[in-house]
């Protein structure tokens, strides 16, 4: 029988304990997940559905939940989340100190990359400008546009998302500069990787500005009102990490003095963002309310079940994870 290893040295039977799924699975993901967990009793739930009853006794933990049942779960040894974003688990009081913590990094790099790559077209083609003619049936010339090839982006982050919107802007001629936090290789498509210290400096040189960062007690308020105000006028600004990182009151006099020239919000300090709120009336700015990555494309699903799988594979198995999250930091332990 195989046996789940513990960091408190002890070994127990795993015979009809709990896993409790949250992860949106279809049966071909069902009949993969359980082939990994053979002796564990499945309950798959949704993140709707789910209540106190369903996590006190589930020893692991696929996908998400409230982070106010967490603490519930007294017998949880491992939690796989299905968000790259695990910055509110790793909160005091939340997961018990042993216990193990994965999120999905790597799930969705290609939806929400993708979704930068198209924000930054219609922006610099002016394509916003030209949907709101054709709703009033406007026949208007708007004027010069601007290319993607011999663009600056900076791109602050570097993980997953970050790296892939990195080699898409590379790929069309733009040169790319990155931030992280821990030194680590250069990647051929980026001219130059540098840290946080250095972000003062790099921001008047850059045309596109890509925030990719988690929302930590570190992060946030990183683009506040001077460290915007040093950004290059006219320059677009990004925000697909969370939306601790810029406060709206500096970001909406930026936009509206026109010391940017257009932004990119997938992430707002509040969610949802309330429907009188002043950031929806604001030029040159798309919001969409935190769905670049999701479940809408297919491939997300498809990677995030692999992640689980592997991940449970491994817990079970007493070997390393991907993606492990740090409880102390909240970011993912890193491998130099």
């Amino acid at each position: 029988m195989r046996v789940m290893t513990m960091q408190l040295h002890f070994i127990k039977e795993v015979e009809n304990e709990k896993i409790l799924v949250t992860i949106p699975v279809r049966e071909k993901d069902r009949k993969f997940l359980e082939e990994k967990g053979k002796e564990f009793q499945f309950c798959y739930r949704t993140k709707e559905e789910i209540t106190v009853s369903d996590v006190v006794d589930a020893e692991i933990i696929l996908g998400n939940i409230p982070v106010e049942l967490v603490p519930k779960a007294k017998k949880l040894k491992f939690l796989q989340l299905d968000s790259a974003g695990s910055t509110e688990y790793t909160a005091s009081g939340v997961l018990m100190p042993d216990t193990k913590l994965a999120n999905a990094t790597g799930a969705y790099g290609l939806a929400i990359s993708e979704y930068m790559l198209a924000g930054v077209l219609m922006l610099r083609k002016k394509l916003h400008l030209y949907q709101k003619n054709m709703e009033q049936h406007l026949w208007k010339d708007e004027g010069e546009v601007l290319s993607i090839r011999d663009s600056v982006t900076l791109v602050v982050g570097l993980g997953d998302i970050g790296s892939q919107f990195a080699e898409k802007m590379h790929a069309l001629g733009s040169e790319v500069i990155g931030v992280r936090k821990h030194k680590a290789a250069r990647p051929d498509y980026i001219k130059e990787v540098c840290q946080q210290e250095d972000l003062d400096r790099l921001l008047p040189k850059a045309d596109i500005v890509a925030c990719c960062m988690p929302g930590t007690g570190e992060t946030a308020g990183m683009f506040d009102l001077e460290r915007m105000k040093k950004m290059k006028p006219g320059a677009i600004l990004i925000n697909v990490g969370r939306g601790s990182l810029i406060p709206g009151e500096a970001f909406k006099k930026m936009l509206v003095e026109g010391h940017l020239g257009g932004a990119i919000l997938d992430v707002t300090e509040e969610e949802p963002l309330p429907a009188d709120s002043p950031l929806w009336d604001l030029p040159n700015l798309l919001i969409t309310p935190h769905v670049s990555g999701n479940y809408h494309m297919r491939q997300i699903l498809d990677t995030v079940v692999k992640i689980a799988g592997e991940n449970l594979e491994a817990f079970l198995d007493g070997k390393e994870l991907v993606n492990e999250v740090d409880l102390c930091t909240g970011y993912r332990k890193f491998k130099a």
